[in-house]
């Protein structure tokens, strides 16, 4: 039965107003999405990423998913990678001034972002721009007219820049440009909605601000939450090592979801799955009342992740081998078995480095040390972040390394 626009209004706002923050101009947005039924003008949904790190993780997701949203509600997502506004640097919560990315930087970062962004956008339906495209060409007579839009007053209203001038830190005139510039983008796009974090409210502000001053129709600024990383505390961060890469191993992102804090399940269901929300609201339910338990919670979102990023096999595989390796301390099948010279032995102890070297996944160290660093080694159930570890060793414990290698330890003698 075909929907009235009304009844189609209210069904596509659930959809958008999914694990939202915060809408600016939800009445602007009623108008435009009636407009877009009358019509069938597609509204111009954007998103910005600067290309600071070449790696997108399920932090980067929370807003991917949503221009989803928008693609399979038949509107024009564009992907917009700020390779010109990602040599100045976002100052968003920053307490000093960023390091300025060189363009050669900036364009190696830049090179796995399609590839990666495919597991969540269709890419058939989407427009991948760079803004050096028009920020390039704009000349020293068009800055000027530009900034003359926005006062020095509106950039001090930024927490950011009022907390470090109180507490004498610097902020570079360039800082100035980056909102602005960003702003730019959502005239030289011509703007419906846009997209970002709740970190990024001031910026997308800035861009309804300068399209109202320059005869646009104003963008609808939708900010998302923030998702914490693996420790419960900080905003997931490669830099932070408390982020799951959507490019990371199966095992390695089960094993990582599984060690988030019991009080982010409901968070990232979500924000980062398709369940829905009577689901949620179900599970949730049967967790407060103690008949599901926070384990098998977590065991269904981590499956949901995997099956999201990697397919159901893997998704079942990467259960079936943490249970083995973790819930029941069972090795899995295929563990290899290493003998461990007791002449590497300190007191007991062995270098995880050393230990890894002998398991020969690797013959680099520097490949070795990334593996730990990144989250992809484990010992006797418990993941090693530390490359200086020395672990306690005996007969019988395992060693996980990377997607699915398992080895049993023997010391010899």
């Amino acid at each position: 039965m075909k929907l009235s626009p009304k009844e189609r209004l209210d069904k596509d706002l659930a959809l958008i107003e999914r694990g939202v923050e915060e809408i600016i101009g939800i009445e602007d947005l009623k108008r435009k999405l009636l407009r877009f039924y009358q019509t069938g003008k597609p509204l111009v949904v954007k998103e910005g990423f600067d290309p600071s790190a070449p790696d997108i993780h399920l932090g980067h997701t929370v807003t991917l998913r949503k221009l989803r949203q928008f693609q399979d509600l038949g509107h024009q997502v564009v992907f917009l990678i700020g390779d010109f506004t990602g040599r100045i640097g976002d100052p968003s919560g920053r307490s000093e001034t960023r390091r300025q990315l060189t363009e050669e930087e900036v364009k190696q970062n830049a090179q796995t972002y399609a590839q990666q962004v495919s597991k969540i956008l269709d890419l058939q339906k989407t427009i991948i721009e760079f803004n050096s495209k028009w920020l390039s060409k704009l000349t020293l007579a068009d800055l000027i007219e530009i900034t003359s839009r926005i006062t020095v007053a509106r950039m001090l209203e930024r927490e950011d820049f009022a907390k470090r001038l109180k507490t004498g830190k610097p902020v570079g005139l360039h800082e100035f440009l980056y909102p602005v510039m960003q702003a730019y983008d959502s005239v030289a796009l011509q703007a419906d909605v846009e997209l970002g974090g709740r970190d990024q409210r001031f910026n997308l502000l800035v861009g309804r601000d300068l399209q109202r001053e320059l005869g646009q129709e104003p963008q609808v600024v939708i900010t998302m939450p923030l998702l914490e990383g693996t420790d419960g505390v900080e905003k997931m961060s490669k830099s932070l090592g408390n982020y799951i890469g959507i490019d990371e191993p199966p095992f390695t992102m089960f094993g990582k979801v599984m060690s988030i804090p019991d009080s982010l399940i409901e968070k990232y269901f979500l924000l980062v799955t398709d369940v829905s929300v009577e689901e949620i609201q179900k599970m949730k339910t049967e967790y407060e009342k103690g008949e599901l338990h926070p384990r098998d919670w977590k065991k269904r979102l981590a499956f949901e992740i995997v099956r999201m990023y990697h397919g159901e096999k893997e998704a079942i595989l990467s259960q079936e081998d943490f249970e083995r390796a973790f819930t029941r301390k069972e090795m899995p099948e295929e563990a290899h078995e290493i003998v461990i010279p007791s002449s590497l032995l300190r007191e007991g102890k062995i270098w995880i480095l050393r230990l890894l070297q002998e398991t020969g996944v690797s013959s680099s160290n520097a490949e070795l040390r990334r593996l730990i660093e990144q989250g992809g080694v484990y010992f006797n159930g418990e993941r090693i972040s530390n490359v200086n570890t020395d672990l306690p060793i005996q007969d019988g414990d395992y060693l996980k390394v990377g997607k699915k290698d398992f080895f049993r330890i023997k010391l010899e003698g």
